[in-house]
């Protein structure tokens, strides 16, 4: 079962088992307004209305601020739901919390991964160490693939 989490959006906070019904499309990443993370947003908002028609929801998950998220929302025209994970708790809980390394210097971060959780709550897939490119149409394809 996928832990029960508060997800902190601009909308307030949804538990994750409030969601059950439907599938749900975590996806974590790093940081706001980096060139891999905008990319994945944009991918991810590009193919809204394909994830709305096969009944799920997507949210994106990083440590930023929601002030920051609503920034990056309105820059780059993102439909995509964002939520804070400010102490990166839910990272943590996900095992997305790791060591990273940039420039020989150790630092922890998010690892860019994403997981699919069925209608009942049950993780169906997980892609850890995610490449950007075609990642958003591949996780819309295992989407459909539940139902």
């Amino acid at each position: 079962m996928a832990p029960d989490v508060d997800l902190v959006e601009d909308a307030g906070v949804v538990k994750l088992s409030e969601l059950r019904g439907r599938p749900v499309v975590l996806y974590f990443y790093p940081k706001d307004d980096t060139e891999g993370c905008t990319i994945e947003a944009k991918n991810f908002s590009e193919l809204s209305d394909e994830f709305a028609k096969a009944g799920a929801d997507v949210i994106g998950m990083s440590p930023d601020s929601l002030k920051r998220h609503a920034n990056f929302r309105r820059k780059h025209d993102l439909t995509v739901r964002l939520a804070s994970d400010a102490g990166a708790e839910i990272a943590g809980v996900f095992g997305v919390w790791v060591e990273k390394q940039m420039f020989g210097r150790k630092y922890m971060g998010v690892e860019r991964a994403t997981f699919l959780i069925d209608e009942s709550g049950r993780i169906a897939r997980i892609w850890r160490s995610v490449k950007v490119s075609g990642h958003a149409a591949e996780v819309l394809e295992a989407v459909k693939k539940i139902q």
